[in-house]
């Protein structure tokens, strides 16, 4: 008996000595990226008290910390997080990670390489809202270089960063270069990405070194004039990427599409405007009034595309014909792409991106 109070003193002890050797500093003193334009809210995408959109689930959505991530660097063997989200379980075709959790990488050799991730708490119900584990541990001394991606599909009301207690952590430069805006639907939002990392536009930024802005809304990317004109107020955008017909039926296409360049064009005369076509959903395989309804708007974007393209010389069309693979195991449901289908969408678009934004000096 006294083997075992001994046992567990000294566990006690260890678990009080490793929390005072852990320093929290607030992320929000670092350096964070990935807002287009600046936010009152520290990890708040857009500004909602700027920027109205007569949508609550759209100016929710606006308040998620989607594409942002935090850049710093620290010699700590360690990494830990303790984070504060909204109580909202996790949906039903993502995970927990990508909806509210963390996404550790660290840079060797020139390249981001994945590091661990920060595991929301989904254990505690019915409130997941504060979470704090450990991200990485047991890393071999010397300074390292981190990239950590924050929640895809939440908002972040706070996060602070975990590092030995002995060692520094400081903001470091951003080391992505240009600005490329994406803006689009659940498809641009991530929603089934295994982890905030590893949404395209993520991988598209960390592969190619082009710092992009993750402005998907799951479900309300209709061509909206509130978005245009969003997107009008961004300054020094090399390029547009679209992913904006995923979500609007062929009448909707058919009625915002111009007014929607337009208002985007007065800000943006040359900036080239990437649209890519929706991909064909697999929930059409079967159900006939879907392949219709999907068939109608996908002829009615390229229609309005092609159209506008014989007046607008910066503006391009990308078809989706091979976004989803040919194997049929690429989405969580029918329509969202996994890991996997981001990776046969990346291989189709990113040659054809890079190839247009060359031609601007993007490179």
């Amino acid at each position: 008996m006294k083997k075992i109070i001994l046992t567990l003193a000294v566990i006690a002890l260890s678990a009080i000595v490793s929390a005072q050797e852990t320093r929290y500093y607030n992320a929000a003193g670092l350096n964070v990226i990935g807002k287009a334009i600046p936010t009152s809210k520290d990890f708040t995408r857009i500004d909602t008290s700027a920027y109205k959109f007569n949508d609550k689930v759209i100016e929710e959505y606006a308040c998620h910390s989607t594409g942002l991530a935090v850049l710093f660097a620290t010699d700590s063997p360690f990494i830990k997080a303790r984070w504060v989200t909204s109580e909202k379980n996790a949906a039903e075709n993502m995970t927990a990670i990508a909806q509210k959790g963390l996404d550790l990488y660290i840079r060797k050799d020139g390249e981001w390489v994945f590091a661990g991730v920060g595991r929301p708490e989904m254990d505690k119900g019915p409130a997941y809202a504060t979470h704090e584990g450990t991200i990485v541990k047991s890393m071999a001394e010397g300074r390292k270089e981190c990239l950590l991606y924050l929640p895809l599909y939440d908002r972040l009301d706070s996060l602070y960063i975990g590092v030995a207690e002995d060692s520094y952590i400081e903001p470091i430069d951003n080391p992505f270069k240009y600005r490329i805006v994406i803006k689009g639907s659940s498809v641009t939002h991530g929603l089934a990405a295994s982890r905030p990392g590893m949404s395209y536009s993520a991988r598209f930024g960390r592969d190619n070194g082009f710092h992009c802005f993750n402005l998907g809304f799951s479900g309300k990317s209709k061509l909206q004039e509130e978005y245009a004109r969003y997107l009008a107020d961004i300054e020094d955008v090399d390029a547009f990427i679209f992913d904006a017909f995923s979500n609007p039926s062929a009448d909707v296409v058919h009625e915002n599409f111009d007014r929607f360049v337009d208002i985007i064009r007065q800000a943006h005369p040359e900036t080239p405007l990437i649209f890519m076509q929706t991909e064909r959903r697999e929930s059409r395989n079967f159900d006939t009034w879907r392949e219709d309804f999907e068939a109608k708007k996908q002829a009615a974007a390229e229609e309005e595309i092609r159209e506008r393209m014989k007046s607008d010389k910066h503006l391009y069309f990308i078809p989706s014909d091979d976004f989803l693979g040919h194997d049929h195991i690429a989405t969580s449901d029918g329509s969202h792409p996994t890991d996997l289908g981001f990776t046969y969408m990346l291989e189709s678009i990113q040659p054809k991106i890079l190839k247009i934004l060359r031609k601007y000096g993007i490179r």
